[in-house]
């Protein structure tokens, strides 16, 4: 029997405290987790490992997730990863706008452990 193949997250945010929790969150759950800074990282990252799910900051340096997930959604070799916004813009305009770039799902900071991780579940189940 072949082994299960690990899900690979790609976790993008500028701010390095963040970075650390969801790695060690994400990898005590058996992610195999890539981190990326800013937004051209995060784009160079996922054409590189493509990443069964990208957890995504919205305000960073030189790109902002939003223009990194529209960048994500035009690469065909991307079709099929899942994009989760990660941020604390949690006004609904901005959610509107995360979804209408291509979120499939769209969480706001400060989150629960076990929410994103049921969230992350659903998605890649969907």
């Amino acid at each position: 029997m072949e082994p299960k193949k690990k899900i690979k997250v790609l976790a993008v945010d500028d701010e390095p405290n963040i970075l650390l929790s969801l790695e060690y969150i994400l990898e005590q759950e058996g992610y195999d987790v890539h981190v990326a800074r800013d937004g051209d990282e995060a784009i160079e990252r996922a054409d590189e490992i493509r990443p069964d799910v990208v957890l995504l900051d919205v305000a960073m340096p030189r790109k902002d997730g939003y223009e990194v997930c529209r960048a994500l959604r035009q690469n065909e070799n991307l079709a099929s990863t899942r994009i989760v916004m990660l941020t604390a813009k949690g006004q609904p305009l901005e959610r509107k706008k995360g979804l209408e770039v291509g979120a499939d799902l769209y969480v706001t900071k400060p989150f629960a452990t076990d929410e994103l991780l049921d969230k992350i579940r659903k998605v890649l189940s969907g």
